[in-house]
């Protein structure tokens, strides 16, 4: 079953929207990791750069000084980044200043020794971007930035063979870091998908397209667990005689019913927490309103049902509970489902406020 679903995934086309949220969640899931590397780096860069000024009794430079501030700065930034698209710009601004630093850096050791460490300096650089949430423009344009600043110019001393030696070396690695980054990419995408694939059929009602039981619960739970001050309502709804409906028109009409009342509901209730808990019923939680608001919301969820237009209208009866401090979800659902009873009993249509 895995694997025929991953099939089905593999196959379909990634839209644009959730490329999007994508590279942002993996950006945001990796933002601590970039911080370290950051930091990491920056320490890199400092400890060679105190090893080959004084090495070279060069001593420490204010250029040196200058690129640490610049690079801590970036770092300090960073933090304060939270859109992927953002980091992307502050990204290429901080290998283009890191990859002049190491140029000047390295400009300090002898010259036969430089290509050597610029390849080094160099296919680093591109193998930490391989792990970076960076999306394509961006990956390629650290790429280029990369070879541009760091490749070691041959010169003619150096010889045919060792011109060709370098550049085939380069050429490798970048050829081996693009595919590494493409292909993990990819199965990151693709994984990413899977997950908010199944993550939807498990918390997402497949009929009516609103949040299902478990989701109800699961997050009405956590709201519970810190409400604060202001009274939280729970509201149960019920579809009058659809079990009529059903029988008379038979269950496709009775889904478009479904359908049709899950509509109005995410149409009144947009600010608020909803889902169908099963068959006729849906749940809705209120918060941030004072009782006179949620009896006012659920009395406009009840004419909206009834007025809006439909090839098959029905009416809805709802329960309205105040959640008591103290009570939980079930104890709240019971209390509504009782008054939800009374609306039944007193001619449906209509909502009923559990005192």
């Amino acid at each position: 079953m895995f694997k025929s679903i991953e099939r089905e995934i593999l196959q379909r086309p990634v839209t644009a929207a959730l490329h999007r949220e994508f590279l942002q969640h993996d950006y945001e899931r990796l933002h601590s990791f970039c911080l370290l590397t950051y930091a990491a780096s920056i320490g890199i860069w400092f400890l060679f750069d105190l090893i080959v000024s004084f090495e070279g009794n060069q001593g420490f430079s204010i250029a040196s000084v200058l690129f640490l501030v610049l690079l801590y700065a970036l770092l300090g930034a960073l933090q304060f980044i939270a859109e992927a698209r953002h980091f992307y710009l502050l990204n290429l601004l901080f290998v283009a200043c890191y990859c002049i630093g190491l140029r000047l850096v390295i400009a300090g050791i002898p010259q036969a020794l430089q290509p050597a460490w610029l390849t080094l300096a160099g296919s680093t650089m591109l193998y930490g971007a391989t792990v970076m949430p960076l999306n394509r423009p961006a990956m390629f344009a650290v790429t280029a930035l990369v070879c541009s600043l760091l490749f070691p110019i041959p010169s003619t001393a150096d010889g045919a063979l060792h011109t060709t030696l370098i550049l085939g070396y380069w050429l490798f690695i970048v050829g081996l870091t693009l595919y590494a980054y493409l292909h993990h990419s990819r199965a990151k995408l693709h994984n990413f998908a899977m997950a908010h694939l199944l993550l939807g059929q498990a918390y997402m009602d497949a009929l009516t397209e609103i949040p299902n039981r478990r989701a109800f619960i699961s997050r009405v739970e956590q709201l519970m667990r810190t409400a604060g001050e202001p009274p939280c309502f729970l509201a149960m709804i019920d579809i009058d005689d659809f079990k009529k409906v059903n029988d008379r028109f038979g269950h496709d009409i009775g889904d478009e019913v479904l359908k049709h009342v899950a509509t109005q509901i995410r149409q009144v209730m947009a600010d608020q927490q909803y889902a169908r808990l099963g068959g006729e019923e849906f749940g809705i939680y209120l918060q941030g309103l004072s009782r006179q608001e949620a009896e006012g919301r659920v009395e406009a969820l009840c004419r909206q049902v009834r007025e809006a237009p439909s090839d098959h209208p029905v009416t809805i009866s709802i329960g309205l509970a105040q959640i008591a401090p103290g009570d939980g979800l079930s104890q709240a659902l019971i209390k509504a489902d009782k008054a939800l009873y009374v609306s039944k009993r007193n001619g449906k249509n209509r909502y009923t406020y559990a005192a």
